[in-house]
């Protein structure tokens, strides 16, 4: 039985993982983004202090983590959302269908108790890569 095989995917266009845990893993053509916030990789500090930009940003920092692993947004098929109140849900999810124009994947939505570093939200995905063919 042949082994399954395990990428790292990491950029620095992206801000560097702040735990035990990389940006992305692909295995197969399925790629596992790990939760974004809206930190600015060159300070590591947040984009903002509003929900919007920090959900931006943290968009931003997926779209180069996507490219860096040979993916996109169109290829997302689960996204999760979590959000430190709720009530933003309108807002980020404005935002959010910027990023994701076509094709709009599966998608959960949480409020959280806590996120890091205070964060307003955080978005992980998992992502197709390589070439999809649509029905």
């Amino acid at each position: 039985m042949a082994a399954t095989v395990r990428k790292i995917v990491s950029t620095l266009k992206s801000p560097g993982a702040i735990g035990a845990y990389s940006q992305a893993v692909i295995t197969d053509k399925t790629m596992y983004i790990s939760g974004q916030i809206g930190l600015n990789p060159e300070t590591m500090e947040f984009a903002g202090e509003d929900v919007v930009t920090q959900a931006k940003q943290a968009l931003t920092n997926m779209g180069h983590i996507l490219e860096a692993g040979g993916s996109a947004f169109n290829k997302v098929v689960k996204a999760t959302v979590l959000l430190a109140d709720i009530n933003d849900f309108a807002a980020v999810n404005e935002v959010y269908k910027s990023y994701f124009t076509e094709k709009q994947p599966a998608r959960a939505a949480y409020q959280a108790a806590n996120l890091p570093k205070g964060a307003r939200v955080e978005i992980e995905a998992i992502a197709i890569v390589g070439e999809v063919k649509d029905e």
